[in-house]
């Protein structure tokens, strides 16, 4: 797939960078590569293949959210300079 320099220079443009001409150059090459490959992919047969998100066959990995017993808050907030409800009092750090 042919790429223009003056599509380069359109893509630099929308992309807010300047490039020298041999970067033109570079990037024109660069950009007709990645076409070309995008291209192949398009023409592989993919009607037997099923839909992916994952490559893997891993479904949901989490445990349950179970609500089970932890530390005691007075015993949590027990070293703490102040404490108020079960809760750690701190200085204001935004006003």
């Amino acid at each position: 797939m042919q790429v223009s320099i003056s599509e380069v220079e359109k893509i630099a443009m929308l992309s807010r960078l300047s490039f020298s001409d041999e970067e033109k150059q570079k990037f024109q090459h660069n950009l007709e590569a990645i076409l070309i490959a995008a291209q192949r992919l398009n023409e592989l047969d993919t009607s037997n293949v099923e839909p992916t998100a994952h490559i893997q066959g891993i479904e949901n990995v989490l445990r349950a959210d179970i609500v089970q017993p932890s530390m005691d808050n007075d015993k949590l907030t027990a070293g703490a300079p102040e404490r108020e409800n079960g809760c750690f009092i701190v200085p204001r750090v935004v006003e």
